[in-house]
């Protein structure tokens, strides 16, 4: 089961993203448009119905050597970029509707389930993740608030740029095996 998180500016640029793959079980998923055609069909056009259904594909390699993240043939990515950009709209209704940070569910594409956290700068924390986890993410959101707080409070950060600390990073990275 995978997850990605996205910081994003209050000017909706991107300041970190991470993707962690979780060791915990997952439950079996059926693809819409797989299960409509036969198997002939399906298996000639693999890589499109896979980036249409959004599920990932067969070819993801979850870990590469070093500890990085490697992604199966490149698209995946761009299509996980698409829908977290995508629900940025649905996030500002909420936000406007709801006074709380932790916004919960608050769109949906296919098997992915986009959770946000705004914190009171209107920076945002997008989690895209596949299973139901609510108390989970939460902590998971406070925590990665915290670290992000502390780099903000570095007087060699220049704020609302990218984060590019290794200890930001292999932080937030134990946060998502712990809560996630």
């Amino acid at each position: 089961m995978s997850h990605h998180l996205f910081l994003l500016s209050p000017s909706d640029t991107p300041i970190y993203s991470l993707t962690h793959y979780s060791s915990k079980p997952t439950q079996a998923t059926s693809y819409p448009l797989a299960s409509n055609l036969p198997t002939w069909s399906t298996s000639a056009f693999a890589g499109t119905l896979t980036a249409l259904s959004g599920a990932s594909s067969a070819t993801q390699s979850h870990h590469a050597q070093g500890g990085g993240v490697k992604m199966g043939g490149g698209q995946d990515r761009h299509v996980i970029q698409m829908i977290a950009n995508a629900s940025l709209d649905s996030i500002e209704d909420v936000m406007r509707r709801e006074n709380a940070m932790y916004l919960k569910s608050v769109d949906k594409f296919n098997e992915w389930t986009v959770s946000a956290f705004i914190t009171p700068g209107n920076m945002k924390f997008i989690l895209l993740h596949e299973a139901k986890n609510d108390d989970g993410i939460r902590l998971f959101f406070h925590d990665v608030w915290e670290l992000y707080l502390k780099t903000m409070l570095n007087p060699f950060h220049t704020a609302h740029t990218g984060i590019r600390s290794g200890v930001f990073d292999a932080r937030v990275r134990a946060s998502a095996k712990k809560y996630l």
